[in-house]
């Protein structure tokens, strides 16, 4: 039998799932923040720090107590997290590592494949050999640590050295010690993973169940090519075998997207369907969200569940972006009701809010402003700045 879960009891238990419905109570300290980001599976990292960096901006969204030096010793002195590739660089528990290993392998194929255009095959061994022989003999080292044979002018220019380090981080021979500023420090991986999660070796198979399951667990429900998205470590092809040997066990679930729209069949574990048609209430407090968000990482799902249309416009050209640089989204409860252009001005010493759009049907009520104004003296005292500054005409 099917089960049918509406938009908002589908909704509910995602935000539940993700840690953002307001269940979460007390401080979040190392234990709790290992727990956390096991909870979510990974966290993104990224670049870009026009109010903090993505995966401290995540994971301040779960609770107010975080502190970002917790997250600094889990991953550069207990050895509890490590950094490598989901679908993007993420923080992920160390535990998972036996199971990275066969991501390794297989990007050991596909990255030489995608970057021959960049950086060619001649030589490149002999550059894997020079640079991994110096990390083993001089320790920890960085991409200017190595002399290039050409200057870095952007992503793709990279030198022989720094392609070469990428490489070896990106198949596990190499991990990330730490980081300086946002420049990563490498270091073999038996100097970084901690030995008891780098003994374990697991067999193909137990490794798509333990990738499905765990990508379901996370998502609640989903169809076959969201829990292969999840982790972005199985082929469709994996999970449809999977989903085959395991048919029996799974239950299919219809649900309902946003405005009442035509349901999606979806797998899921036994129980989640109950605890979504159980799912509370979420807390009806408004959250300023990074834009790569568990939540809304899935740009498709989240709009097929939230109705909310998201699109980073860092490279969309100025003149035909429609919101602005680095917009965040807005949520409310369980409704996703606008998307903000603020940032943490340290010149100034001022998070600045330039504007606000509320999504359609969404009004600009004293409830919203003063649970928006809430947010944002919260995240004026993350950044770490000494005033929220309105732009004039903000509120549009």
């Amino acid at each position: 039998m099917t089960i049918l879960v509406s938009n908002r009891q589908a909704r509910r238990h995602l935000l539940a799932l993700c840690g953002l419905d307001g269940s979460r109570t007390g401080p979040m300290r190392k234990d709790e923040l290992a727990a956390t980001i096991a909870d979510l599976g990974f966290v993104q990292v990224d670049s870009v720090n026009v109010l903090e960096r993505a995966h401290h901006h995540i994971l301040f969204s779960r609770s107010q107590t975080y502190r970002r030096r917790d997250l600094q010793t889990l991953v550069e002195k207990d050895g509890a997290l490590f950094e490598n590739w989901t679908h993007d660089a993420s923080i992920i528990p160390s535990a998972f590592f036996p199971y990275w290993r066969h991501r390794f392998e297989r990007e050991k194929q596909r990255l030489r494949t995608r970057w021959k255009g960049h950086f060619g095959t001649e030589g490149f061994d002999d550059d894997l050999t020079r640079v991994l022989a110096h990390i083993a003999d001089n320790g920890p080292a960085m991409a200017r640590d190595f002399e290039g044979d050409k200057p870095s002018s952007g992503w793709w220019d990279w030198h022989p050295s720094k392609a070469a380090l990428e490489f070896l981080w990106r198949t596990g021979d190499l991990a990330i010690a730490r980081r300086e500023g946002f420049q990563k420090v490498y270091d073999l991986t038996e100097r970084v993973i901690p030995d008891d999660h780098r003994r374990d070796e697991v067999e193909h198979d137990a490794f798509v169940d333990w990738a499905c399951r765990q990508a379901l667990m996370r998502l609640g429900f989903a169809t076959r090519g969201e829990i292969a998205a999840f982790w972005a470590l199985l082929t469709p092809a994996e999970v449809d075998e999977w989903i085959a040997r395991n048919r029996d066990e799974l239950v299919p679930v219809r649900v309902e997207s946003v405005g009442n729209g035509k349901p999606r069949v979806c797998f899921a574990l036994p129980g989640a369907a109950e605890a979504a048609i159980e799912a509370n209430e979420v807390q009806d407090r408004v959250r300023i969200l990074s834009p790569f968000d568990p939540l809304l990482r899935d740009r498709a799902r989240a709009e097929r569940l939230f109705g909310f249309f998201y699109r980073i416009e860092i490279f969309v050209p100025e003149a035909k972006r429609q919101y602005g640089y680095y917009v965040y989204p807005v949520l409310r409860g369980e409704q996703a009701v606008g998307r903000i252009d603020v940032k943490a001005d340290r010149e100034s010493d001022a998070l600045v809010v330039r504007a606000f759009w509320p999504e359609a049907g969404v009004r600009n009520s004293k409830a919203l402003v003063s649970k928006l104004e809430a947010e944002l003296e919260r995240l004026r005292r993350f950044a770490g700045v000494g005033r929220v500054e309105f732009i004039d005409g903000w509120m549009r």
